[in-house]
């Protein structure tokens, strides 16, 4: 079985890149390959994987602290330089100040200034939640409360917590004008607080296909 895809909206919203980062990262130039292609499809409609989320959420934690060039220069680094080929959540890349790193048990490989005995003083879990430009990403696997997201249940759709009932079914039934409390007659599983978090999730979901983004380079 196909495992769920996820259309640029819903990826934007749990990885934390604009659509208009998602459309420049897999744009591939003459001698450069794309950040990342979607797993799933690359062409239309472009369809992401769970594991190009996390790949992703990467990506924009080393945004925050690396230009676009040098993540470049580092999965170039990765890529060519080391033969690594596994897909890019595989990878635990952390950025620090000058450089990025190539992050294992072992120690850290300097992928952009290949310097030897390098050291990294903090290390970042990427399915936490965290803040870009002043918004609030959630952490992947709990995106709300009552809203989970696990690979191993229906490919990783977001479900209501504790349940198989799909996060987006409840939403749609909230915003057709069930209140929360009467959202048990359809799923009996699902609570109130749970139909609020699903419907709060969908908001901000919804939010990726509205907000203008920014003119700057990503």
């Amino acid at each position: 079985m196909r495992p769920l895809s996820y259309e640029p909206k819903l990826t934007a919203a749990l990885s934390g890149a604009t659509l208009r980062q998602l459309a420049h990262w897999r744009r591939s130039f003459p001698n450069r390959a794309p950040v990342l292609t979607p797993e799933i499809s690359a062409s239309r409609p472009i369809l992401y994987s769970f594991r190009d989320v996390v790949a992703l959420r990467t990506c924009v934690r080393l945004r925050q602290e690396a230009s676009l060039q040098r993540i470049r220069r580092a999965l170039d680094t990765l890529r060519d330089g080391l033969g690594e080929r596994d897909h890019l959540s595989q990878y635990r890349l952390v950025a620090d100040r000058d450089t990025i790193y190539l992050a294992e048990l072992d120690g850290a490989t300097d992928l952009v200034l290949a310097r030897t005995q390098t050291v990294i003083h903090e290390m970042v879990e990427v399915l936490e939640p965290f803040y870009r430009n002043g918004r609030h990403i959630p952490a992947l696997l709990t995106p709300r409360t009552h809203v989970s997201v696990d690979p191993a249940v229906r490919g990783g759709e977001p479900m209501i917590e504790g349940t198989r009932v799909p996060s987006a079914d409840v939403a749609a039934l909230v915003r057709d004008g069930v209140p929360p409390e009467q959202i048990a007659d359809y799923y009996p599983a699902v609570s109130p607080e749970a139909a609020r978090d699903a419907a709060d999730f969908a908001d901000y979901v919804d939010s990726y296909g509205d907000r203008p983004t920014p003119a700057v380079a990503s």
